[in-house]
């Protein structure tokens, strides 16, 4: 082999060892990033953060510790790895602290950009076990199949969705806000646990509120939720397929809240939806914004929709992109369809009847 060949082939060597340590790069950081996602989990269901949260100063693993009921030295592993996942900090006194906003990100459930809900989803068997369980029977389940732990977990994570929806993301409506400020009937379609009609009810107060969901265990939930917030003047609850609920001209809003790609038939739902809005009325669909191509998979929001998909596979169904959901609506004859991107995983469209 002449001397060119032998250093070209050391180049091509070199080339590849390059390849194999950025692909490694990828892997290892899926790797980390479940250590984080675990380790975030610990803090939250061993009150760790909480603890962190309501001291300011800081507090030493010790202390620590003490405020959370842990074992010290189990602290002191999981601290170490919380600040290697960027959630905690220390100071030069050995002091730990939240990083900035971790408080509100993690724990205040009544943030629009909470997401520490997303654990308890991400953590439970029916999405990643029970996906690989199934893997080759393709078996498909329904909600009723879902523990009430998995139930509760998703009611956390879509509270700051109806956060951003109401009121800001229904603002953007023209017209809507005022309508509902003077006094409107609202039908909210699949409203599992009933947070979004508290919420609703405790916002525009001079509205009527009627509750769809097809799950025994969410409407029990929601009932005792309304009862509880004193707004069981105002609200009404339903258990029925959203394929077969329909009530003529009765409703000036119909929304639905990251649920509206579960539908069965989702042409059918339409078409009641559109039947049930009084002339004029409004159709506002909340969802997630899945990518319409590929290359958009590959970003942290659509890395966490591509897990979410994984529950929903088993439940028939996807998310889908925007334009789909505008699509539908102008395919059904809805007027004055609009679309826009809230945050990277949240969508809002719209139409009038």
């Amino acid at each position: 082999m002449t001397t060119e060949a032998k250093t070209t082939a050391v180049q091509a060597q070199q080339t590849v060892q390059q390849e194999v340590q950025q692909q490694a790069g990828k892997v290892l950081t899926q790797f980390a990033g479940f250590v984080g996602f675990k380790t975030i989990k610990i803090g939250i269901d061993n009150g760790l953060l909480s603890a962190l949260a309501s001291q300011a100063e800081g507090l030493t693993t010790e202390d620590l510790a003490v405020q959370a009921g842990t074992d010290e030295f189990y602290t002191g592993v999981w601290a170490r790895a919380a600040y290697a996942a960027d959630v905690i900090e220390i100071d030069s006194q050995n002091r730990y602290t939240l990083a900035p906003h971790m408080d509100k990100l993690l724990l205040d459930e009544e943030f629009g950009g909470y997401v520490g809900g997303i654990t308890g989803v991400f953590d439970e068997p029916e999405i990643f076990d029970n996906f690989s369980k199934n893997l080759k029977s393709g078996k498909r389940i329904w909600w009723d199949d879902a523990s009430p732990e998995f139930i509760q977990a998703v009611s956390g994570t879509g509270k700051p969705f109806y956060t951003r929806l109401i009121p800001g993301g229904l603002d953007q409506v023209p017209g809507l806000t005022e309508k509902l400020n003077s006094g409107a009937r609202v039908l909210e379609l699949a409203s599992g646990a009933g947070k979004g009609l508290v919420k609703f009810a405790e916002t525009f107060p001079n509205t009527e509120l009627i509750g769809v969901d097809g799950d025994e265990h969410s409407i029990d939930i929601a009932w005792e939720r309304v009862k509880e917030a004193g707004v069981s003047d105002r609200v009404s609850l339903v258990q029925s397929s959203l394929e077969d609920f329909v009530e003529e001209d009765a409703y000036d809003l119909v929304f639905i809240n990251i649920s509206m790609h579960e539908c069965r038939d989702i042409d059918r739902v339409t078409r009641n939806i559109k039947r049930s809005l009084k002339p004029g009325g409004v159709f506002v669909i909340s969802d997630f914004p899945f990518p319409a191509t590929h290359d958009g998979l590959r970003t942290v929001p659509a890395r966490i929709l591509t897990g979410i998909q994984y529950f929903e596979a088993q439940i028939d169904d996807q998310l889908m992109p925007t334009a789909v959901f505008a699509d539908l609506l102008d395919r059904h004859g809805f007027n004055d369809v609009a679309a826009t991107d809230i945050t990277p995983v949240h969508n809002l469209i719209y139409g009038r009847k």
